[in-house]
């Protein structure tokens, strides 16, 4: 019996740096050179498609991990990440040498599996993802390890995410009802909370003194940001030192919203086809670059798991 359409979309940097983390990396090619990272992403892939059953699959990509339009308005965005400064193109990550040296076989592996690699230019692969899962006529699954994907969850449209944070052996179904659970927020004021909590990890101050507790208490009682700064500015429905605490941060709200929303409205989209049991040559291709690569088993697994959608 056909497969329901379903679209799962990976944020495929999260998943690679999982997979170098997660496989030893005295897994290696015949050469010597590493692979974990590769053979690590295509037994993810592969339990991906088997567990949630898409019918369609996109690997969301990084064109640009850290665009110069958020580091303009929040000069410490992913600061801490950054080992070069790229005055006319991205600035380059931090990221172990023996993954970046994986990274085009990753996509070679990609691209023989039939899963289409889309990203944008100056834009996150989070972008592209808040864009395709928006516009979406299917529902979707995002498979991420990263929280700010949380602001796309919505029941009412069928829209999951596929948490990673736990491990792949331990992966969490995020809907409304586990937003609110939680944070104590709806995932449509998640962007909100993020931003008044901050995040460490990706270079966000957030709002001096205001944790998540108070956060999702705000969002509660005036519904969003411009809620909350409104109610500020009147000296109403807050204590006197939250107050403070908002209206000190006018600068930085003034901002960060724009930072930490995903782009809804890029101009991509997802490609009409589904996914597909290969053909026997493009069978033959998948199993000699695994052959190429010592990546034999997982890609046999990979290979496996697509040929599971009826085409």
């Amino acid at each position: 019996m056909p497969r329901a359409d379903k679209l799962l979309l990976l944020d495929t940097a999260s998943l690679y740096f999982r997979a170098f983390y997660g496989v030893p990396d005295k897994v290696t090619a015949p050469d010597g050179s590493p692979i974990n990272a590769a053979r690590g992403l295509l037994d993810i892939i592969a339990k991906l498609i088997t567990l949630y059953e898409p019918t369609h699959v996109v690997a969301c990509w990084d064109d640009d991990w850290r665009p110069q339009w958020r580091v303009d308005l929040i000069p410490s965005y992913k600061s801490h990440r950054v080992v070069e400064v790229v005055a006319a193109g991205p600035d380059v990550e931090e990221v172990p040498d023996p993954l970046e040296a994986q990274i085009p076989l990753i996509r070679e592996t990609l691209g023989l599996l039939g899963i289409p690699i889309i990203g944008v230019a100056e834009h996150e692969a989070d972008d592209v993802i808040g864009t395709l899962a928006t516009h979406a006529t299917m529902p979707v699954d995002i498979v991420t390890g990263d929280r700010d994907l949380f602001q796309l969850v919505d029941d009412a449209r069928d829209v999951r995410v596929i948490y990673t944070a736990r491990g792949m052996s331990n992966l969490e179904i995020v809907t409304d009802a586990v937003v609110v659970a939680k944070y104590g927020v709806l995932p449509g004021q998640y962007a909100d909370f993020a931003t008044m909590r901050g995040d460490a990890s990706d270079g966000l101050p957030g709002v001096a003194g205001v944790g998540e507790k108070t956060a999702a208490t705000l969002l509660q009682s005036h519904g969003d940001l411009v809620g909350i700064r409104e109610a500020a500015e009147a000296g109403e429905g807050m204590s006197a030192g939250v107050r403070a605490k908002i209206l000190a941060a006018t600068a930085y709200l003034d901002v960060a919203p724009t930072v930490v929303a995903v782009a809804p409205d890029l101009d991509i989209v997802a490609p009409a086809e589904a996914l597909r049991p290969l053909d026997p040559a493009e069978a033959d291709a998948a199993t000699a670059l695994g052959e190429k690569w010592n990546l034999g088993s997982s890609m046999a697994r990979a290979v496996a798991a697509v040929a599971t959608v009826e085409g």
